[in-house]
């Protein structure tokens, strides 16, 4: 997918975990989730500006994602030391959200013919879902309009409730 498709789908795998944030009296956790989210949600096309990654790749893997949300981790230990919020819940949520926006990308990709190699180096298989092409600007902007639909209801949800 392209910028708009992979944000859209970013939106959309946050859009419930923000809400549960929200309803969990932790709205602050939620924005910051949500801009990570969006701001790391095209870290693995980084392979097209790396010599020596192909691209949909190393990248476009779990192991990826668990390397990401290892350095969200990180962050996460280094920012309880200076933020009352506890290493407890600052760790675990920085590695969710490194994760989730490696996996958000990896899910909007394996919609496309191409799709994925998800157990690398275990196995190179790509998984795929074969609906739409990644170049597709209707299924771009489609993903986009759902995750920010997905997002604002979320959102209105968590006001009516909370």
């Amino acid at each position: 997918m392209y910028r708009r498709g992979h944000l859209g789908v970013s939106l959309l795998v946050f859009a419930p975990a923000g809400a549960a944030l929200v309803l969990a009296g932790r709205p602050t956790l939620a924005l910051v989730a949500g801009g990570v989210m969006l701001w790391l949600s095209m870290l693995p096309d980084a392979d097209h500006r790396i010599p020596g990654l192909t691209h949909r790749g190393s990248t476009h893997t779990l192991a990826f994602a668990a390397l990401v949300g290892a350095v969200g981790a990180g962050a996460g230990a280094g920012l309880a030391v200076v933020v009352d919020g506890g290493r407890g819940t600052l760790v675990p949520f920085g590695f969710a959200v490194g994760a989730l926006a490696v996996l958000a990308h990896l899910l909007a990709d394996a919609l496309t013919p191409a799709g994925v190699p998800l157990l690398w180096p275990l196995s190179g298989r790509s998984f795929s879902l074969y609906l739409t092409r990644a170049d597709n600007t209707v299924a771009n902007y489609l993903l986009l309009a759902l995750g920010v639909c997905a997002t604002a209801a979320a959102a209105l949800l968590t006001v009516r409730m909370g």
